[in-house]
C-alpha cells in the first residue's frame, strides 16, 4: 500500500510536510480532502490508526467548530465525525497514513517515524 497524505495545499504544515516527504524519497499518494472528502468510515479508520479520539482531530479554530457548538462536551463522536465529514475544514491537517499507521504533520517531521 502506498503512503498517502491528506493534503491541503493552502496550509503551510501540509506543504512542508509533503516537502519533507518527497525530500525522504517517498512519492505519496496525494489527497485532497477538501475536494474528496473522506467518508465517516475512512475518518473512523485513521483515527483508529492515529490512536486518538474524535475531538482530537478537530480544529477548534475554525468557524464551524463555533457555529455547530462542538465545544460542547457531551457530543458523541458520531456527532463530531457527521460534522467532520459535513464540514470537512474541521479536520485537523495534514495527516499521512502508511498501512496501519498513521500521523498528524503537526510538526512536519513526525511523519518520518511511520515512512
Amino acid at each position: 500500500m502506498a503512503i498517502q497524505i491528506w493534503h491541503n495545499p493552502r496550509c503551510s504544515k501540509s506543504r512542508q510536510t509533503l516537502a519533507l516527504l518527497e525530500e525522504n524519497g517517498v512519492t505519496p499518494d496525494v489527497v485532497l480532502y477538501l475536494e474528496s472528502v473522506p467518508s465517516k468510515q475512512d475518518i473512523k479508520a485513521v483515527l483508529s490508526k492515529l490512536g486518538i479520539e474524535a475531538r482530537a482531530l478537530l480544529r477548534n479554530g475554525e468557524d464551524a467548530y463555533k457555529e455547530l457548538n462542538l465545544k460542547d462536551k457531551s457530543l458523541s463522536d458520531e456527532v463530531l465525525l457527521d460534522a467532520m465529514v459535513s464540514h470537512p475544514k474541521l479536520i485537523q491537517r495534514p495527516i499521512v497514513i502508511n498501512g496501519d499507521k498513521a500521523k498528524l504533520g503537526r510538526p512536519p517531521e513526525d511523519v518520518l517515524e511511520i515512512i
